[in-house]
């Protein structure tokens, strides 16, 4: 089915022209951003059950104006047809006091458009509002109770399910912008306990999907309570450098880190990444291209505009190992006098807009997971990440997975080494992929920050593929 615009940015659609309208007297460009976004979540474990607003909720715009080379941003909550005028003169006022702001301030061209009329509507299989809360929380219970008939050393289990409603309209002289989908995602974790050892595994669901996740997650119960049991025999991982074959999940880590965060081109702008000098370079294996984009994959954070107007694109970051592009946010763009790709986010209508990643993955190749596997004479294969960090300056990478499997002579062993963690210099990393799965997959759940902050919600993924790191 179609996911509905939402009525609330319906509604003040006209007043927000009439306003644009206004402003358009004093700044010579004027756009406003308007976000309804309905975020639920419900948490089951054992013991206790909860159903809470989720935290990516938001309802407001943000109006954006420039003048004599600065940009002026002013967000507010609501707007009806009489606070028009005044809202007008606030945003006038404010931009004259900020204009008078010195120092170490970057100017930036015009923003110049040409018309655009386009509006998107997601499709889910099943309606958010099928379920009543209840029903879905009861669900979520039947789930922690199937869970325990496969261990009796599971002494928690944790269902999680969050569904979010995405509205945004984007409105300047030239441009008229709607856009309304439904992403999920969900969490099965398992807590197991074997005398005073206690080890926890995850498993994770995402999509542009709707209830029909739910159906997902009953699937993964006794896998996810059979990989918490074999935490509980892991081996401390031995230092050293290895061959490794990574999971999708695992890769997608590795392409969002890597190459992720090293291309964002507002910190091309602050001289803060290193990718700026190394554009049409061979940074990994030939046999490497990698993708960021809204409209390079169907996942969580595909859209048909960005937060600043900017149609999504698909950009190719790496091509047969070559750097070829960063991503970038629209003002960036600009200031590089480069094409934005439509990466500008923002955590919120409050919020400040970044280079942000989307949808982020390497292409797949053409090897099977059993030729890689069996190629690896002493090495290990890793499935499920935890986190990871990056250094744009420096090209620094570190990615800590739950656990690894060994492999010897080319078959696995069965023995678990956790917790593993991968640190390595990127084009090393990259250069050291020998083979590439024609398997491919996508992951959405959780949320990237820039830096420590401003969270936004992306998908990263990829083939399975073999490379050298060192392990630790």
């Amino acid at each position: 089915m179609k996911v509905e615009m939402s009525g609330f940015l319906s509604a003040k659609k006209p007043i927000l022209k009439s306003l644009i309208s206004k402003l358009g007297e004093s700044f010579d460009y004027v756009s406003v951003l308007g976000t309804d976004v309905k975020c639920k979540t419900f948490n089951v474990r054992d013991k206790t059950t909860s159903a809470t607003d989720g935290k990516w909720n938001e309802r407001g715009f943000v109006a954006r104006v420039y003048a004599d080379g600065r940009y002026y941003e002013h967000s507010f909550n609501e707007i009806s047809e009489d606070d028009v005028s005044a809202l007008a003169d606030k945003i006038r006022n404010n931009a004259k006091a900020a204009a008078k702001v010195t120092g170490d301030i970057i100017s930036y061209p015009l923003i110049v458009e040409e018309e655009l009329v386009k509006s998107f509507a997601g499709e889910i299989e099943k309606p958010l509002d099928a379920m009543t809360s209840g029903e879905k929380i009861a669900r979520l219970r039947e789930f922690n109770k199937k869970a325990h008939t496969h261990s009796d050393l599971l002494v928690d289990f944790i269902t999680v399910f969050t569904a979010t409603h995405v509205s945004k309209l984007f409105l300047s002289e030239k441009k008229d912008l709607e856009q309304s989908y439904v992403w999920s995602e969900a969490y099965l974790v398992a807590v197991v306990r074997n005398g005073d050892t206690t080890k926890n595994s995850y498993k994770s669901y995402s999509g542009l999907k709707g209830l029909e996740i739910l159906d997902e997650m009953e699937t993964g119960l006794e896998a996810v309570v059979g990989n918490a049991c074999k935490l509980l025999d892991a081996s401390p991982m031995p230092p050293g450098e290895y061959e490794i074959v990574c999971s999708p999940e695992a890769v997608g880590i590795i392409a969002h880190e890597a190459f992720g965060h090293g291309v964002e081109m507002d910190m091309f702008v602050k001289n803060r990444a290193k990718a700026a000098e190394y554009l049409n370079k061979p940074v990994a294996s030939r046999i490497v291209t990698m993708h960021d984009g809204a409209a390079s994959a169907e996942h969580v954070s595909s859209y048909l505009f960005d937060d600043e107007g900017t149609i999504g694109t698909d950009t190719v970051i790496i091509e047969n190992g070559t750097l070829k592009s960063g991503i970038s946010d629209l003002l960036s763009a600009l200031k590089l006098g480069t094409k934005p790709t439509g990466n500008g986010k923002r955590e919120s209508f409050e919020r400040k807009a970044y280079t942000r990643m989307t949808n982020t993955f390497f292409s797949a190749g053409a090897h099977k997971l059993e030729e890689m596997i069996a190629s690896v004479k002493h090495g290990y294969y890793i499935k499920h990440a935890t986190s990871g960090m990056e250094d744009p300056k420096d090209w620094g990478i570190q990615v800590m997975f739950e656990s690894a499997e060994e492999i010897i002579d080319g078959k696995l062993t069965g023995k678990i080494v956790a917790p593993v963690i991968m640190t390595g210099y990127v084009p090393t990393l990259l250069s050291d992929i020998t083979m590439v799965s024609d398997e491919f997959g996508l992951e959405g759940s959780g949320g990237c920050g820039k830096g420590y902050k401003e969270w936004v919600k992306v998908s990263s993924g990829g083939p399975y593929i073999k490379t050298k790191a060192r392990l630790g």
